[in-house]
């Protein structure tokens, strides 16, 4: 059906389109008349459906009018319009019925009328209404009844037309150029200057003495200029130049001819005209114009600086929005080739000041949109989509293709949220269309700059790319925003179950990896360390070489210790026992005393707990005085019998009788034992019975007791011997030593000239052993 309309208006040239839509109503029943008009004859054709039910009207125009023609809609019709190969088309649907009728009478000229049947018509009339067609009778017909016209007109009455002061008739020739000058302005505003031309050249031809022929070719001008016909504007300037010198034209006109010998390469009469322009008329909006034309003769000589100048005069001087976008455009077409940057900003102006320039200039700004778009000033060339986009509407064929780019360019910009919006509006308006991959897939990489606060949907729709885009760029930028995400949100240990995948990922592209993953360890580090968790800080300190800050050294420090890392706890000692903080730098020497001690670098013992000792040692309750035991320890071990006196004297001083030392006087014991000395043996011997004494104990018996015994009996003291060895009767020892002990005691009783208690203390011997040496002894002391 399209072709058939097609045909029918291949010698259609220009039209000026006109519909209004009218309701009423007709014996109380609504209808609504839907017209249109147009000055040239047009084709509408109705499309019927199988029931002869007419379902559509479609009208067919040459091309599409000057402005957009948006879709209608009332209770009866729904109208919109569409472009198919480079013809344009109004479709009116029904929503109940309609009637098609082509208005090819016009009652106000037309005396009779009669029922036409035509293709063709300047205006077209829909009825839409519900069941009955309102105002016409509409009976069916026999075809061969007659179709004879309707007579208006009645008898016409005389009629005189104007008379003079005599009464003699005037005759007044029709001012017909008035009506036709007219048409020529209207003409030219909107836009037709073919048809435009046309009526110039009748009037002319018609009215060769017209009063507007000065207007006439003032507009001719004006036209092959538009036309770009600049010889015929050479031409016609000449004459008006020559008869119309005085007009208040002549400034455009100037303008006009210097363009014009510059476009056909006659640069120097093209100067000749800019010289009297510039130095004429200086401040007309003319003279702006020819900076521009200047500017554009340049262009084609290669004087690109010089033309530059041209342009930014017209741009700077001007007061006119279309000179100054005129400029704007052709500086920023030239500064493309040198700096995209300050062609950009010229962009920025015109997209303030009059964005619907663009679509004037469409050809030449979609190219340097897409320059921009490939140099990759992806923010410029979405603007100048955009400006296109608000030019048309869903009905051009290039709507689609302008929305994607400025959706796309927008999703590579800071401007975020209007790259959704574009998005969006894209996605709602071509669900199915030819860009909706690249743009769900922009759409997806634009949840990584849209902020969601809701941590836990922004984790599930990270889940959601990296299972979609496995091994893809969003698939790997899923992966990375995750672990941060995870990371910022405390959870570390989720952060480390993703180091393969994120070891995975380029390190040229994402250069924090490495840091990602050894700040979920330090994090887990962390937690372990306040959970007291020892093994696995010591885990996370080795696998990941961590060094935490000076507030985690204590943790650090006890759980190296604990679990047996002492080059871990010895770095940490040595990074803080030098502190000039005095109560820092003792804590930390202290702990480096032990770990010293831990693995025997028992000089660095002695060392520090000499600056210890100096540190503390006018503070008898400080925290730090095991320091004592530690270098008392230290000497036991590298058998330094005087020093382990000397200390232990301190220990004794600081902590008393304490059960903890128990075991270093009896080592102090065997120092006076091994010297033979019974001094040192009674003094330290007599603590250690004290401090079993108090704590019940009998860890160090029969030991001390025996030594004891001897060091009294080396002394001659038996009363306090007798009382040592006496004390072992309650103490639970093995046979032997039961069998000694009665021996010594029996021993002893003898010496003190008891001799009964001293056979009893003998048969008590040889009863606890009888086969052990003492037994014997026992028994020959019996016998004596």
């Amino acid at each position: 059906m399209f072709k058939t309309i097609l045909l029918a208006l291949f010698c259609v040239h220009s039209f000026a389109l006109d519909i209004s839509m009218d309701s009423a109503k007709d014996d109380f029943t609504p209808y609504s008349i839907l017209k249109i008009t147009n000055t040239q004859k047009f084709i509408c054709q109705k499309i019927k459906d199988d029931f002869m039910l007419t379902t559509e009207v479609i009208c067919a125009f040459p091309k599409k009018p000057s402005t957009t023609v948006k879709p209608l809609q009332n209770e009866f019709f729904r109208v919109h319009t569409f472009i198919q190969k480079g013809t344009f088309f109004i479709s009116i649907k029904p929503i109940y019925k309609l009637k098609l009728i082509a208005d090819v009478f016009d009652l106000t000229i037309d005396d009779s009328v009669y029922q036409a049947d035509v293709t063709l018509s300047n205006r077209w009339s829909i009825i839409g209404y519900k069941e009955k067609l309102p105002l016409i009778n509409n009976r069916v017909r026999p075809d061969i009844s007659l179709n004879l016209p309707f007579f208006m007109n009645k008898d016409k009455l005389p009629y005189v037309g104007s008379l003079d002061i005599k009464g003699n008739p005037v005759h007044i020739q029709k001012v017909g150029d008035v009506k036709e000058y007219l048409k020529v302005k209207r003409y030219y505003k909107e836009k037709k200057y073919e048809q435009c031309m046309d009526v110039v050249d009748d009037i002319l031809q018609e009215y060769p003495k017209t009063l507007f022929k000065a207007e006439l070719i003032y507009y001719k001008i004006k036209l092959f200029e538009k036309l770009k016909d600049y010889d015929n504007v050479i031409s016609n300037a000449k004459i008006y130049l020559r008869e119309y010198s005085s007009n208040e034209n002549i400034p455009e006109i100037l303008a006009y001819t210097a363009e014009a010998y510059a476009q056909i390469g006659m640069s120097s009469d093209a100067d000749y005209f800019f010289d009297r322009l510039f130095s004429e008329h200086e401040d007309t909006v003319f003279t702006q114009w020819g900076y521009i034309y200047k500017g554009d003769m340049l262009v084609l000589s290669g004087g690109l600086k010089p033309a530059l100048k041209f342009y930014k005069k017209a741009l700077y001087r001007t007061k006119d929005l279309d000179v100054a976008a005129t400029a704007a455009f052709r500086i920023a077409k030239l500064k493309q080739e040198t700096s995209l940057k300050e062609s950009a900003k010229y962009i920025e102006k015109i997209i303030d000041a009059k964005p619907a320039y663009f679509h004037e200039k469409e050809r030449e700004s979609k190219i340097m949109m897409n320059n921009f778009a490939d140099e990759e000033y992806y923010e410029t060339a979405s603007k100048i989509a955009g400006a296109l986009l608000d030019a048309i509407d869903y009905t051009y064929d290039e709507y689609e293709v302008l929305l994607s780019k400025k959706a796309l360019w927008l999703a590579k910009t800071k401007n975020k949220k209007e790259a959704l919006v574009a998005i969006n509006r894209y996605i709602k308006e071509f669900p199915d269309g030819e860009y909706i991959n690249k743009i769900d897939i922009a759409k997806d990489e634009l949840f990584f700059e849209m902020q969601d606060s809701n941590t836990t949907h922004r984790l599930a729709e990270y889940d959601k790319l990296i299972q979609t885009y496995a091994d893809d760029t969003i698939g790997n930028r899923a992966v990375y925003e995750k672990a941060k995400l995870l990371l910022k949100e405390g959870k570390f240990s989720t952060v480390l179950d993703m180091k393969e995948a994120l070891l995975n990922l380029d390190e040229q592209k994402y250069k924090d990896i490495q840091e990602i993953i050894h700040d979920g360890a330090v994090g887990v580090m962390k937690d372990a360390l306040k959970n007291k968790e020892c093994n696995r800080v010591l885990t996370m300190s080795n696998e990941y070489n961590i060094t935490l800050s000076n507030e985690w050294d204590d943790g650090i420090y006890e759980c190296a210790m604990h679990g047996g890392d002492f080059v871990l706890a010895k770095n940490i000692a040595l990074k803080n026992f030098k502190s000039e903080n005095l109560d820092h730098r003792k804590k930390w020497l202290f702990r480096y005393i032990k770990v010293d001690f831990s693995t025997g670098n028992y000089s660095d013992v002695i060392d520090a707990s000499k600056d210890l000792i100096t540190l503390i040692q006018d503070d008898k309750n400080s925290a730090y005085k095991e320091v004592y035991r530690y270098l008392f320890d230290t000497y036991d071990r590298l058998e330094k019998k005087d020093e382990m006196i000397k200390v232990m004297v301190k220990i004794e001083e600081l902590f008393g009788l304490d059960y903890k030392d128990i075991e270093r006087y009896v080592s102090v014991m065997s120092i006076g034992t091994a010297r033979k000395d019974d001094t040192i043996v009674i003094k330290y011997g007599t603590k250690v019975m004290k401090i079993q004494k108090s704590s019940h104990s009998s860890a160090q018996s029969p030991y001390v007791e025996f030594t004891l015994y001897q060091a009294y009996i080396n002394k001659l003291d038996y009363n306090k011997a007798l009382s040592v060895i006496t004390s072992l009767d309650t103490v639970d020892i093995s046979k032997s030593d039961r069998a000694r002990q009665q021996y010594l005691k029996g021993t002893v009783l003898n010496k003190l000239w008891r001799d009964e208690e001293a056979q009893a203390a003998f048969t008590k011997a040889i009863e606890a052993q009888p086969d052990s040496a003492w037994a014997k002894l026992a028994a020959t002391a019996k016998s004596i």
